[in-house]
């Protein structure tokens, strides 16, 4: 699903993907209380997050948060 989002966003939004055995991974996850794999943390233009979901999201859920 998130191949797809990414492939379909490409140019609008950016998707990046963290590895929370990673330095950087570890450091979001605390910034940001993340406990459950997977997580999913929409930003705004500004940096703000506007949907952090924990487990599994749906497609549409996580596109209805990109494009707003």
């Amino acid at each position: 699903m998130v191949d797809g989002l990414e492939r379909e966003l490409a140019g609008r939004a950016a998707v990046v993907r963290l590895d929370v055995m990673s330095g950087v991974g570890r450091m979001a996850a605390y910034t940001y209380g993340i406990r459950v794999v997977p997580s999913f943390l929409v930003f705004d233009g500004a940096g703000r997050v506007v949907l952090a979901k924990s487990g599994r999201a749906s497609r549409g859920e996580l596109l209805r948060a990109i494009v707003e």
